[in-house]
């Protein structure tokens, strides 16, 4: 059953990234050099594209698609750590082989690394503030039905690529991948660890509260 949930990451996550990365370049040639119409673009289609993938791929991996998830499942008793290493492997593979289709869908050369600079202390604490987000609104959504947190989810990545400096990664696989396209989602390979570390400081951040059960539904007293 492991190897199954891994293969369903694998394949939902590299169709999250050709959404991310084929929005993105499909966005920048229509936009006629409008980089806020090219964000809207490509935030509606991401958005769209991550509310259909948790909605097709939930009920048989919880359509993770995200190392930061993953983790704080297997922290919680939600997923066994056995799991774990199957699904990182999957999530960063499909990561990069999802951006390498889009490529090929557009006719841009596979292989290439990203030139476009993302750095600096607001970007890395907008990356913290992204991912305890995600994880705030995903466990927090847990107590309703499934399409709930398919649509919370998308809706909250979709704000995030506005409210944040960082356009809301909010994921390390997203954020591997994408400093191998050199098209309008693409991170510098050199930015990239500052990217990785905010992510990191929002998952420890979220993992007392997720833990202590702080977004369980409130009990009424009788």
């Amino acid at each position: 059953m492991i190897h199954r949930a891994a293969v369903v990451e694998f394949i939902a996550t590299g169709f999250l990234l050709v959404a991310i990365v084929g929005s993105g370049i499909m966005a920048e040639r229509l936009s006629a050099g409008s980089v806020g119409l090219a964000l809207l673009a490509n935030a509606l289609a991401t958005g769209g594209a991550l509310a259909a993938l948790i909605l097709a791929f939930g009920p048989a991996s919880g359509a993770h698609m995200n190392p930061i998830v993953t983790l704080a499942a297997a922290a919680t008793a939600d997923l066994d750590w056995r799991a774990v290493p199957a699904y990182l492997l999957a999530q960063v593979a499909g990561a990069v082989g999802g951006v390498w289709l889009a490529h090929v869908m557009f006719d841009l050369p596979v292989w290439q690394f990203s030139t476009h600079g993302r750095t600096g202390t607001g970007q890395w604490v907008a990356e913290a503030v992204a991912t305890f987000g995600l994880l705030m609104v995903i466990w927090g959504c847990r107590a309703h039905r499934a399409p709930v947190t398919a649509i919370a989810v998308a809706g909250y990545i979709t704000g995030a690529y506005w409210f944040t400096a960082s356009t809301a990664f909010a994921n390390p696989a997203v954020t591997f991948a994408r400093m191998l396209t050199d098209s309008f989602a693409g991170i510098r390979p050199a930015d990239a660890p500052g990217f990785l570390a905010g992510q990191t400081a929002g998952l420890l951040l979220a993992l007392p509260l997720l833990r202590g059960g702080w977004l369980e539904p409130r009990r009424t007293e009788p």
